[in-house]
């Protein structure tokens, strides 16, 4: 097991920001010679952060070619969103049974962030404090397994996020669900909170329906 200092796990975790950051796109080959040269790494280290990425999901090895960044499928997209709400109703519910006075503040404010940037049309702070919004009631709800598995889910779908959160209009649909999360947990109501998260990712694996409905067409 790698500590999180150990310079395996640094790696792995400069990697898994680049693809997730878009720096590398999905199909994209990655040559172990060129992210030696790029993260100043042995092809051991390289190679074992590969290995590890490979598990999470977030590339795959091609006989004779290598590896490349995965591409998840729309169709993927929605069934991995399908396992988050479970989770992540589940996390809200706990946070608004865990929730003390300084992270009820701190939630308000990130509810009253995000309604000041979708007022201003900064789609991308929106979705940068939609992030930090989920992120914070993962802290919150102190349930260390569903966080894993939710961090490791949401690398597999950011690029899907991403577009989705950029789609005109879709902020105005997402802010009142999120404020209503952020509104149950604080009121420490868990069936309000759990209910308001299954609601708001519902309607995510509508929009992701709707995007693959219109690619088929």
């Amino acid at each position: 097991m790698t500590s999180d200092n150990d310079p395996l796990t640094t790696l792995r975790d400069r990697i898994r920001a680049a693809i997730l950051d878009g720096s590398f796109a999905p199909r994209q080959r990655l040559i172990e010679a060129d992210l030696c040269e790029r993260f100043g790494a042995s092809r051991f280290q390289v190679r074992t952060a590969l290995q590890d990425l490979a598990a999470q999901g977030l590339i795959e090895f091609q006989r004779n070619r290598g590896a490349r960044v995965r591409d998840v499928s729309l169709s993927e997209a929605i069934e991995i969103t399908e396992v988050r709400m479970l989770l992540e109703g589940h996390e809200a519910s706990r946070a608004a049974e865990r929730v003390t006075r300084t992270q009820a503040a701190a939630l308000r404010q990130l509810a009253k962030d995000m309604r000041t940037a979708v007022e201003s049309g900064e789609l991308m702070r929106y979705s940068e404090l939609n992030v930090t919004l989920h992120a914070t009631l993962r802290e919150i709800s102190g349930h260390t397994i569903s966080a894993q598995l939710l961090e490791q889910l949401r690398g597999l779908t950011v690029r899907h996020q991403f577009t989705l959160s950029l789609v005109p209009g879709r902020s105005a649909v997402s802010l009142p669900q999120h404020e209503a999360i952020v509104q149950a947990v604080v009121d420490h109501d868990p069936v309000a909170a759990e209910k308001a998260m299954h609601e708001h990712l519902r309607s995510v694996i509508d929009a992701f329906t709707a995007f693959a409905n219109a690619s088929a067409s």
